[in-house]
């Protein structure tokens, strides 16, 4: 039996699956399988995965008939798996070949963590574009390690291609296959309301970013799922969180109901996230942004204010990664 199983679906991802599947194989710790299920790619990706699976025995690759999406594919893959750790990866993203190794010797001492790293965002050349993973999300400062659930519960900031759990652990937490796109979001708040995490700063993966990534796709949708897995999450876990993490969680649900144009439904979120904790400086703020008149002065000169708000945080992050090096 491997020591760990790496996971890996796959679709329509031909441009880049060949150095994915090279950044497996070239780790340094090579006790681990590669377990690669298709999910009917439309290109000449199955005919690339079949070329290294005829020449590797650590590959066991497997090919659906038909599209059957990324949460179904995954919990295939885990299910295919032997390993005792389970390393989840996509194929359009790129390993450093110490990746394993560092996680493994961390394991070592405590295997119910969840282990994740730091990635570094490449473009669809793999051009490095000088920005991490965490900084993209804007969680530079945020707790990483531990308990993070309460923190995590405000949005998601995991580079899932660099994370490595016990299989045990996953007996009962699955994604959800009733969502399209948000389902690795409600899979880490789940594993992280029962174990603890480990983050590692070091980039230990390339995150790449291209026109194919979801969240460009279908924006309607994704905000769609956005409200289901936050809705969730309140249902779960209302009575084991915090006042001031249901208002974040209303807040956004507010934000993603405006983006579809439900504007009534985003109005009810906002007042529901004020009962939670009144004084918050965003509650004024998300509700002018749902207000009909898009087109109106105040609106438009909070849009600019928070907009020069973000790009002045990101460039402070910078900054100060700039000088830690």
């Amino acid at each position: 039996m491997p020591l760990i199983s790496v996971i890996m679906p796959s679709y329509n991802h031909e441009k880049f699956i060949l150095k994915a599947i090279e950044s497996v194989l070239k780790q340094t710790c090579d006790d681990f399988e590669l377990v690669i299920i298709d999910d009917a790619s439309e290109d000449n990706s199955s005919k690339i995965i079949q070329s290294f699976d005829k020449n590797n025995i650590k590959i066991r690759s497997f090919f659906h008939e038909k599209n059957r999406g990324i949460a179904k594919t995954v919990n295939e893959c885990i299910e295919k798996a032997k390993g005792k750790y389970i390393s989840f990866f996509s194929s359009d993203d790129v390993w450093i070949k110490e990746k394993l190794e560092k996680q493994i010797e961390i394991l070592k001492k405590d295997e119910d963590l969840l282990v994740w790293s730091e990635g570094a965002i490449i473009d669809a050349q793999g051009n490095f574009t000088g920005e991490l993973f965490t900084q993209m999300h804007s969680a530079l400062n945020r707790k990483k390690s531990g308990n993070i659930f309460e923190e995590l519960l405000k949005n998601n900031y995991i580079c899932g291609q660099s994370l490595i759990c016990k299989r045990e652990n996953l007996k009962n937490i699955k994604f959800d296959e009733n969502l399209k796109y948000l389902n690795d979001y409600k899979f880490y708040v789940d594993l992280a309301k029962e174990y603890k995490f480990c983050f590692i700063p070091e980039p230990l993966t390339m995150y790449r970013i291209h026109g194919k990534n979801s969240i460009f796709s279908d924006k309607i949708e994704w905000k769609k799922d956005d409200i289901r897995i936050r809705s969730y999450f309140l249902q779960k876990y209302g009575d084991e969180i915090s006042s001031k993490i249901k208002n974040r969680i209303l807040l956004n649900i507010s934000k993603s109901y405006s983006y579809i144009g439900e504007r009534e439904k985003a109005k009810q979120s906002v007042y529901r996230a004020i009962k939670y904790n009144p004084f918050y400086w965003a509650n004024l703020f998300t509700l002018i942004l749902i207000l009909p008149g898009r087109e109106g002065i105040i609106y438009n000169f909070l849009d600019v204010f928070y907009q020069s708000y973000r790009k002045i945080k990101k460039w402070y992050s910078n900054l100060k990664l700039f000088y830690r090096k």
